[in-house]
């Protein structure tokens, strides 16, 4: 293997490994500047929030708020409102996209308080109001909230509306209100290796741990590493190609590991993803997906072998998987998703015929959402889910819940009815806290409708 070669093998592992925090902060650069899908522009360390049918995808039976933190300046107050038995989280999400901390109804605050968000390192005075210090791995990080929330309901979106009003964050002493943005880099670099010089310098700017920053002294030749003016304005030839053929080696790379992840070959059909907890009955998921983070567990982390990938390699092809996939996704224990593109026979699922679900008692979980997406997926819409806190549910004696999946709306018992486009599709189970082990039951295909 030439030399070249040997360099552009390792700008993919770079690739790899530097993509999710990219991927995060162009994400986070994007929303601070123009928003993000139907979410407004809105400055750090403050919230923007979703509304029913236009929410954070894969957010089925919630209503989520999104705020961008910069800790740069100093700690942050978050206060929050009481949730009581409604599904809360509040998650906390590095710059290199690993989940540190929770809190909530699973993780504790479900009568609300205020917590204290500290930078890298920080440690001062802790007012005594503050329930818990969380401290971020970083000094610029995303908090994901979601409340559970029955979509279609009027009373119960305006019940959301209300506390998501009791959202607060501001600062512990300094009066700035955070950055106006990211560093962009040096305009000097070649536009054809932006994504090195962002790494470049955002690895700078937002260290990982230890243990990771010696494993980046190994990309000392690729100058990712390098402090001050780009290496990257009128690179060697050899570097340059380097670079471009490392990128797009290790873009494939995740491409086709994110594939697997997803369970879809392209064309509607399971492709054998790897299983995550509760599932079952044809339906497949990836419960331990977000389990890359090894250094950083805070408040609310399940520190347990269980939810650890056992080696940082896979740590750090995992979270690219998670990047592209699922960005700020949570750990399965807090929420999880498992879908399924056949029936309990294990035939294709298809708007022609109807089937049913049933969920005998006790749930499956705290909260939970179903619904069905077209196959292949179109821009449109988020379809209808029915969750949990769906007003109407229609149980049997013993608490078993029988849904309904069909094109046409059922003669009764129409709150229990998920809509499913005409023809192929998937059904997607969204889980929150859900129980360990727990087998969801195969969907069962009626009579051509």
């Amino acid at each position: 293997m030439g030399h070249g070669t040997r360099a552009a093998s390792l700008a993919a592992e770079a690739y790899v490994y530097g993509a999710p925090l990219v991927r995060g902060l162009e994400t986070v650069g994007l929303f601070t500047q123009d928003g993000l899908g139907s979410l407004p522009a809105t400055a750090f360390n403050h919230f923007a929030h979703a509304e029913p049918a236009t929410g954070w995808p894969g957010d089925e039976g919630t209503l989520c708020s999104l705020a961008p933190l910069d800790l740069s300046e100093g700690p942050l107050v978050l206060q929050v409102p009481p949730s009581g038995p409604r599904y809360a989280v509040y998650q906390f999400v590095d710059a290199w996209t690993n989940d540190f901390a929770y809190a909530g109804l699973r993780a504790g605050g479900a009568d609300g308080g205020s917590w204290l968000l500290a930078p890298p390192g920080w440690d001062g005075q802790v007012p005594g109001s503050v329930r818990e210090v969380i401290e971020a791995p970083t000094a610029v990080a995303t908090l994901l909230v979601r409340y559970a929330c029955a979509l279609a309901d009027a009373e119960d979106v305006a019940a959301v509306r209300d506390l998501r009003a009791g959202l607060a964050l501001h600062p512990l002493t300094a009066p700035g209100l955070g950055r106006g943005g990211l560093p962009g880099g040096d305009p000097l670099a070649e536009p054809a290796l932006r994504f090195w010089e962002r790494l470049r310098v955002w690895a700078g700017d937002f260290p990982p741990s230890g243990a990771d920053r010696a494993y980046q002294e190994r990309f000392q030749s690729l100058g990712i590493l390098e402090e001050g003016a780009t290496p990257y304005a009128e690179p060697a030839t050899e570097l340059r190609w380097a670079l471009e053929e490392g990128e797009a080696a290790g873009r494939a790379q995740v491409e086709a590991a994110a594939w697997r992840w997803a369970g879809d070959d392209g064309d509607g059909a399971p492709s054998g993803a790897p299983a995550g907890g509760g599932c079952g009955g044809g339906w497949e998921g990836a419960a331990h997906l977000f389990d890359f983070n090894l250094d950083h567990l805070g408040p609310g982390t399940l520190d347990a072998s269980l939810w650890r990938v056992g080696s940082r390699s896979e740590a750090y092809l995992r979270r690219a998987i998670a990047a592209r996939v699922g960005l700020w996704g949570p750990h399965g224990y807090e929420a999880t998703t498992t879908q399924t593109y056949r029936d309990a026979a294990g035939e294709r699922l298809d708007g022609a015929y109807a089937y049913t679900l049933r969920l005998p008692p006790p749930p499956p979980a705290y909260g939970w959402a179903l619904s069905a997406h077209e196959v292949p997926r179109r821009p449109g819409p988020e379809p209808r889910a029915v969750s949990d806190r769906t007003p109407g549910l229609v149980r049997e004696a013993d608490g078993t819940l029988v849904l309904r999946l069909s094109a046409r709306p059922p003669g009764t018992e129409s709150a229990n009815w998920v809509p499913v486009p005409a023809g192929p599709f998937r059904a997607v189970l969204r889980l929150y806290v859900p129980e360990a082990g727990y087998r969801v039951p195969g969907l069962v295909r009626a009579e051509p409708e």
